[in-house]
């Protein structure tokens, strides 16, 4: 048994009168990512194509990878530098234990820089994508409509906003704003 028809049974159960119709929203954002939408345009179109909206989105988000790369790369490059300078050996709480662990300070290793800054920038990418995530399906099933798709691009376009101190209650907070105004 494939995972389509997995999908394809688990579905009458979130259409409405189904047991789980409050959570159709959900199960419709797990269903198109893994497969494309059911409804497709029937009238004729300018360009025929198999790329739907939460494909594109995707692609965007994908495309945001190298920024976010040269974001965490820059971030360690730049802090190592600083703490030469400054005479600092390390920092501390767990972010210098797992730097300690993991690589070190020299700023002229490609590793021990991207360390650096990924320590920073995925601790606030996960919180950013769990709380806005979480608020986006809410506000889908409550509303009675599909998940939004671009809310992976929201999600590492506004954490690549934040500075990298944060803390994370703040980003919570912002994401949760941002998703519940937009």
């Amino acid at each position: 048994m494939g995972l389509r028809s997995t999908l394809d049974n688990l579905e009458p159960h979130f259409k409405p009168g189904g047991r789980y119709e409050k959570w159709y929203a959900l199960y419709e954002a797990v269903d198109t990512i893994f497969y494309s939408p059911s409804h497709v345009t029937r009238a004729s179109a300018h360009v025929r194509d198999g790329v739907d909206l939460k494909r594109i989105m995707i692609t965007v988000w994908l495309a945001t990878f190298p920024a976010m790369f040269y974001g965490m790369w820059n971030l360690g490059y730049q802090a190592t530098g600083a703490m030469s300078v400054l005479g600092i050996d390390a920092i501390e709480g767990w972010r210098g234990a797992v730097i300690a662990a993991l690589g070190g300070y020299d700023g002229g290793s490609l590793w021990h820089c991207f360390l650096f800054g990924a320590l920073h920038f995925l601790p606030l990418y996960l919180v950013t994508f769990v709380v806005g995530g979480f608020w986006e399906v809410l506000f889908a099933m409550k509303r009675g409509h599909e998940v939004n798709e671009g809310f992976f691009v929201t999600s590492i376009l506004f954490t690549l906003t934040l500075p990298p101190d944060l803390p994370l209650w703040q980003a919570a907070m912002g994401i949760r704003f941002g998703v519940g105004i937009g």
